[in-house]
């Protein structure tokens, strides 16, 4: 099952040539999961990946910079005939928020609900959930963690055959619990694996919640706003600095931190020398870049610029 992260705009409150307003798209398989929608994410959509039928919309905040795309979308979806309902969460203050911008693109030909969520609260899907988080930053704020269901443990195969158990159905039937043959399933089957985690902060200041969350993530998408000289000023606005998330970085055992939401005052350079200097395993995605992220026996997340199409040789370095 695929799963990735896409970077449809990585600036802070304000967007430059170069990058967009806040927005997250998560595909796992067939699912699509829109993490946030700052102005212009459509168009940011449209140029790239499609606009694709996003099954789930969960803002981290209600701050202009992270849902004013949302008018817009909301609209196109409705002027391309779609069918499939569509969900909304976000923090508490989400429905009345909505409810002005349904005042203004008018009535939907598709099922739309909003769903305003709690601190614990937890979105089910096939496999998988979304659970929010408290961060700090100025009024309610969520983070999200997507986590995949455990899996079962591998079957040796090598081993069955040498018990005598033949291959073909009789593999199948062990795989569901079955005795065969005399070889009972935990002969050959190993403990259960973790599935794969990706944690999103949204903008915070540094946050033990979130350092607790991300413990062992495959992906910490955290914001870091500002350098380490500027750290008085993300903390007088609620934001991080790329030491500070780099140091959660570290601290939670992350095995990848990519650092995004950047003020208009940074290229990205000096964001990821900073960060790096704490958490080597640490990337600055750009506009259209992806991150995917394998099982952890299949190897380690890979962030694939947009121009090349291949994997960032930084990463591996």
């Amino acid at each position: 099952m695929d799963l990735s992260v896409f970077f449809a705009g990585t600036a802070g409150s304000v967007p430059t040539a170069r990058r967009g307003l806040p927005a997250l798209l998560v595909r796992r398989g067939g699912d699509k999961l829109l993490f946030d929608c700052g102005e212009g994410t459509q168009r940011q959509l449209l140029r790239t990946v499609g606009l694709p039928e996003v099954g789930a919309v969960f803002l981290t905040h209600l701050h202009l910079d992270h849902w004013l795309g949302l008018p817009g979308m909301l609209k196109s979806f409705d002027l391309r005939d779609r069918e499939a309902p569509l969900d909304l969460f976000g923090p508490p203050g989400t429905r009345p928020v909505l409810a002005t911008v349904g005042r203004i693109i008018g009535r939907l030909g598709y099922e739309f609900a909003v769903t305003e969520m709690e601190a614990g609260d937890h979105v089910e899907f096939d496999d998988y959930a979304v659970h929010a988080f408290n961060v700090r930053h100025r009024g309610p704020a969520f983070g999200y963690a997507i986590e995949e269901d455990e899996r079962p443990g591998r079957f040796d195969d090598a081993l069955a055959r040498e018990l005598g158990v033949p291959f073909g159905p009789a593999f199948g039937a062990l795989q569901r619990g079955e005795i065969v043959h005399g070889v009972r399933p935990e002969q050959l089957i190993g403990p259960p694996r973790p599935g794969r985690r990706v944690v999103v902060s949204g903008d915070t200041a540094p946050s033990e919640t979130l350092r607790a969350t991300a413990q062992g993530a495959d992906v910490l998408v955290h914001e870091a706003t500002f350098l380490h000289e500027e750290r008085e000023r993300a903390a007088e606005t609620g934001h991080s600095t790329a030491r500070q998330a780099a140091e959660i970085a570290a601290e939670a055992d992350v095995r990848l931190l990519a650092l995004t939401h950047l003020s208009t005052r940074y290229t990205g350079r000096e964001i990821r020398e900073e960060g790096r200097a704490a958490f080597p395993r640490t990337v600055v995605p750009r506009d259209f870049d992806t991150i995917e992220i394998p099982f952890a026996e299949r190897g380690e997340p890979e962030l694939r610029r947009w121009e090349e199409g291949s994997p960032d040789p930084l990463v591996r370095s």
